[in-house]
């Protein structure tokens, strides 16, 4: 039953990517890109059959959000969540899909290639253009998708883009989004999700800011997971 709502869940979401694609084409303005991405994201949270809890209260003057990453659902959780236009920071393989990869390059978001040398003072610029036009930077300081139970070292990429432009961070827990939608075991199942807005930090050179944020992230979430509401 798990396969069978995965198997849906891809060919609803090939033809409703598409379609926003199209919309975004269509309608222009980065105001009503957000308002047919965000429109998009609750519609994917009604049919994965996602509940959200919301712990906290997000931030509409943080410059950047930080997040663990475990599911593609906490982009759309996020996305659908937001109050504001979030600019995600995303792999170029991802743009790189034909057609699809769309879903990046029409609405303006940071697209990074790792491997290149001049990836970073890209990333930096692209940041502050963003944020130029009013846009919130949303990336995944772990850099890669975890199992959900843990949180990994962070990389140095979103600390650089916070302190380079002397950030305003809002730091968020995301729980049981990978028992929603796995890619690995190719499983979707209906259930909770739970998001954690923590308090919002300035990101100062020479402190443990980002350290400090790593540790309250991973006892956050560690101790979300002690609840057996989690537990496979």
């Amino acid at each position: 039953m798990k396969q069978l709502r995965a198997i849906f869940s891809i060919i609803q979401m090939m033809i409703t990517v598409g379609l926003i694609i199209l919309l975004m084409m269509i309608f222009r303005s980065q105001k009503s890109k957000r308002k047919i991405r965000r429109n998009w994201a609750k519609l994917q949270l009604t049919l994965q059959g996602a509940t959200v809890e919301i712990v906290g209260t997000e931030d509409t003057s943080a410059d950047i959000i930080m997040m663990n990453h475990q599911s593609i659902m906490d982009i759309t959780t996020i996305e659908a969540l937001s109050s504001v236009d979030p600019a995600w920071v995303a792999k170029k393989e991802i743009a790189d899909i034909p057609l699809y990869g769309n879903i990046l390059k029409v609405p303006n978001m940071i697209i990074v290639e790792r491997e290149s040398k001049t990836s970073l003072i890209k990333l930096l610029k692209d940041s502050k253009n963003r944020l130029d036009d009013g846009r919130q930077i949303a990336i995944f300081p772990e850099g890669t998708r975890t199992d959900g139970t843990k949180i990994r070292k962070f990389k140095a990429g979103a600390r650089m883009i916070a302190e380079k432009h002397n950030l305003k961070v809002q730091p968020i827990v995301i729980v049981g989004s990978l028992a929603i939608w796995d890619s690995k075991k190719f499983t979707q199942t209906p259930g909770d999700i739970k998001v954690i807005y923590l308090d919002s930090i300035e990101a100062k050179k020479k402190t443990t800011w980002y350290e400090d944020m790593e540790t309250n992230m991973r006892s956050t979430l560690n101790k979300e997971l002690e609840n057996e509401k989690w537990k496979s």
